[in-house]
């Protein structure tokens, strides 16, 4: 396993997951060098309000995504892992998949909510969109953190 990922961080009981998993797959490799976990959240402009000034509305879900990701760091800190984290502004499919690539991490880990078909019709997945935009492995987690950990084995780990 290769030192780098990336979470995606929609502060969703998924995305919670998806960051404990980072956590465990982190802490279970005898790795050199601490591992390098980056966490991003993004903030989508709000959509069909082109003649409203939006941007108190993105400050406001800039400030609550940085006081999050505060306590994510926290959390990492109990492993005495440190991470990255940083809120963009933009598509969150194309964000994430973005920074993965630039940023060099050869896997994205991002919550799945269970949703019905209708709604994921009308607006959309982003965990799937992310996964179709990527150049890397995507890990979607679900909200049941016990059968992504049977994906995930340290012991198969090369």
């Amino acid at each position: 396993m290769t030192g780098k990922m990336l979470v995606g961080f929609d502060a969703s009981e998924e995305s919670y997951e998806a960051f404990d998993l980072a956590l465990k797959m982190a802490t279970s490799y005898k790795l050199p060098a601490p591992p390098e976990i980056n966490v991003l959240s993004v903030v989508q402009r709000p959509q069909g309000l082109n003649l409203v000034d939006t941007s108190s509305l993105i400050d406001e879900a800039t400030r609550d995504f940085k006081k999050q990701l505060k306590a994510l760091e926290e959390r990492a800190n109990a492993f005495n892992l440190s991470i990255n984290t940083e809120v963009a502004v933009g598509c969150p499919s194309r964000t994430i998949a973005k920074a993965a690539k630039e940023k060099g991490c050869p896997f994205i880990l991002v919550g799945r909510k269970r949703r019905s078909m209708l709604s994921r019709l009308i607006s959309g997945s982003v965990s799937r969109a992310v996964a179709s935009r990527a150049e890397c492995t995507v890990i979607t987690v679900n909200k049941n953190l016990e059968s992504a950990s049977r994906v995930f084995s340290p012991a198969e780990a090369v």
